[in-house]
């Protein structure tokens, strides 16, 4: 099923998408409707990740900052460290 929504887009990504969708061979209304879902499904997984991580720092289940910086100093070196780990 589907719904209508409008939007208000400035003149110039309008003229843009307009040629999009001629060269594409597709209407406005589906190459923008693809273009909302993937932003959607983008979004709602990072901040997905971000309140499982918040969670995690929550009940201690964390890496101390210090750690980590060391161990992204010795990127590169020859005696590059281990991951840190919990």
């Amino acid at each position: 099923m589907t719904t209508t929504l409008s939007v208000r887009i400035d003149t110039g990504t309008k003229k843009q998408l307009e040629a999009l969708a001629k060269r594409a061979r597709r209407s406005k209304s589906f190459l923008a409707a693809e273009a909302i879902a993937a932003f959607v499904e983008a979004e709602s997984w990072q901040l997905d990740e971000i309140q499982t991580g918040l969670k995690e720092l929550d009940e201690g289940r964390g890496v101390a900052h210090k750690d980590v910086s060391i161990w992204l100093r010795s990127w590169g070196r020859t005696r590059e460290r281990r991951a840190p780990r919990v």
